[in-house]
């Protein structure tokens, strides 16, 4: 495209991260970069643009000939999808926001993209104004990047912060959350996991040339972490987040899975708070680095989006090199974690699916155990996020093989141990 031609954009979607688009592409001269039309649902209702700007026709601006980049800034995947794969087999470069329809169509958008001979960018769809994606692409070789973790859900992150900091219940910090607009009105996409596990399903591919669909990933959110699991994490002077995480184990495969994590007071991610986002990355010769911003609202994400298009005049494309160019990692189950188990009921545990107990505490206030459970257990069951339970994984929670820390196998018929 070259940096002396200009970009003639089509918007999808005008809510507050596509108006703060047009409003900095405005103030912004320098990219060469005007919105020719933007597409919009409710076609009357009152916006801060001309009304000439705007049309509900999807086909005005995937047809013309003149817009050569698409940015797409909508909520609705299966919609996001179809304009995107038509935007591209047209020949137009994609700016996305979506990161629902990304996860879920990684595979096909890799083929448009070589297909169409075309790039589609996407930082805004991953921690809004850390640009972690480009990172990953330009920065870590495949084989010296040890281990990523990140808080990639602003939402979660502002809940916990007020449990831990306010001691406020899960519900009470839930509420200011959707007051203040970090929570949506149905908070279950933020709140279950599931919002976190569709940005680390694209990191994955990133970092490690991963493609791994949403249902290879173990994941579970913050919905049934309470005071009692805040209080037992003070205890051992450690917070929790939301934790995505990755690691090459010796084997030279990947352990990846978002859940709830500890992490002591010391850890980087302990100072992300409140509705920030943080990735830690962990390579052979750089040691630790630690992106920190704000992984959400109109302007962080606009900003996200805004170099987007801004690389777009330099050609710039992902080329996907741990994919490509490297031998892409291979996810693995066969690994142990070391997690802590806060449940009500013994009912609702499977104890037997424990390696060994190392702590546990029941009485009419407090129940809680602290065990070594294999990996692919927890992929093929629900117990442990169903009925109340909260599963929270250790601080240092990964065992590569139990005879590497010559853990002796003990009993679960522990004296007491039976939940009786």
């Amino acid at each position: 495209m070259g940096t002396d031609k200009k970009l003639v954009l089509g918007l999808f979607g005008f809510g507050v991260v596509g108006e703060g688009v047009y409003t900095v592409l405005g103030q912004t001269p320098s990219l060469k970069s005007s919105v020719k039309k933007v597409c919009i649902k409710n076609i009357g209702k009152q916006r801060n643009a001309p009304k000439e700007l705007f049309t509900d026709q999807a086909e005005v601006l995937l047809n013309d000939p003149e817009i050569n980049v698409i940015v797409e800034m909508i909520d609705d995947a299966d919609a996001a999808f179809q304009i995107v794969s038509t935007a591209m087999n047209n020949g137009k470069h994609v700016v996305s926001a979506s990161k629902k329809m990304i996860a879920e169509h990684m595979a096909e958008l890799l083929e448009l993209q070589k297909k169409n001979k075309v790039s589609f960018l996407y930082e805004a769809a991953c921690c809004a104004s850390i640009p972690v994606i480009r990172n990953l692409e330009e920065y870590y070789d495949n084989d010296l990047l040890h281990s990523i973790s990140a808080v990639v859900n602003g939402s979660t992150n502002f809940i916990l912060t007020k449990i831990f900091q306010e001691k406020l219940p899960f519900k009470d910090a839930l509420l200011q959350a959707q007051q203040l607009g970090f929570a949506e009105s149905n908070p279950t996409l933020d709140v279950e996991g599931w919002d976190a596990l569709n940005k680390w399903s694209f990191l994955l591919t990133h970092a490690y040339g991963i493609i791994p669909g949403k249902e290879r990933l173990v994941f579970t959110g913050i919905q049934n972490v309470d005071k009692l699991d805040a209080e037992f994490a003070a205890k051992k002077d450690c917070v929790i987040r939301l934790t995505a995480f990755a690691k090459k184990l010796n084997n030279g495969k990947v352990a990846a899975f978002v859940l709830p994590k500890f992490v002591k007071q010391d850890d980087l991610l302990a100072f992300v708070k409140n509705e920030y986002n943080g990735v830690v990355i962990e390579s052979s010769f750089a040691d630790k680095q630690f992106f920190y911003g704000k992984g959400a609202g109109s302007l962080p994400t606009a900003s996200a989006v805004l170099s987007d298009i801004s690389a777009l005049r330099y050609d710039y494309k992902y080329e996907y090199k741990k994919l490509y160019h490297h031998e892409p990692g291979e996810l693995t189950n066969d690994f142990y974690l070391k997690v802590y188990i806060g449940f009500t009921d013994w009912r609702h545990v499977v104890k037997e699916d424990f390696e060994s107990i190392e702590e546990w505490h029941s009485n009419d206030k407090v129940n809680y155990f602290v065990g070594v459970i294999h990996f692919d257990k927890l992929r093929k069951s629900t117990w442990w996020k169903e009925n109340g339970v909260s599963l929270i994984v250790d601080a240092d929670p990964l065992i590569e093989s139990l005879d590497v820390i010559h853990m002796k196998k003990r009993s679960l018929e522990l004296a007491g141990f039976n939940g009786d």
